[in-house]
């Protein structure tokens, strides 16, 4: 289970300065969630979304194995839209803003951690890593 440690273990460590550890918790199984939902449609609806909106270069980056280009949290809020971000920011207790600033320092370790090999997890590959990340964060 290295990787998975390791997956927890990068992700908290992006958040170090993000409301404290509950809340890294909780933003980091929101974003699980989200990136999960039939809105977004996992990893690969995910990369779409940054497509569409222009970002791809950006996730790009975060599957590649070189240095990871940075997103702002509008440019988070833009990818997922208002409604999405804002209800994340209910489910964790924080404000909109603050969820757009987490996932913007989330993702980019969350996605590079996810692909070490640059190339996105399919299916079960990355249900399991989102479930076993799941279980690492609750304990």
């Amino acid at each position: 289970m290295g990787l998975f440690d390791s997956i927890a273990g990068q992700v908290a460590g992006a958040l170090g300065g993000q409301s404290g550890a509950g809340g890294n918790a909780a933003l980091i199984q929101a974003a699980m969630s989200l990136i999960n939902s039939p809105q977004i449609g996992g990893l690969q609806g995910l990369i779409a979304k940054f497509q569409q909106g222009g970002l791809g270069e950006v996730m790009a980056s975060w599957l590649g194995s070189g240095p990871n280009l940075p997103i702002s949290g509008d440019q988070i809020k833009a990818v997922f839209g208002a409604e999405q971000i804002g209800g994340v920011a209910q489910q964790v207790g924080m404000s909109s803003q603050e969820v757009s600033s987490g996932l913007a320092s989330l993702l980019p370790q969350l996605i590079d951690t996810l692909s070490p090999d640059g190339k996105a997890p399919e299916g079960d590959a990355l249900q399991a890593a989102m479930g076993v990340l799941g279980g690492l964060m609750k304990s």
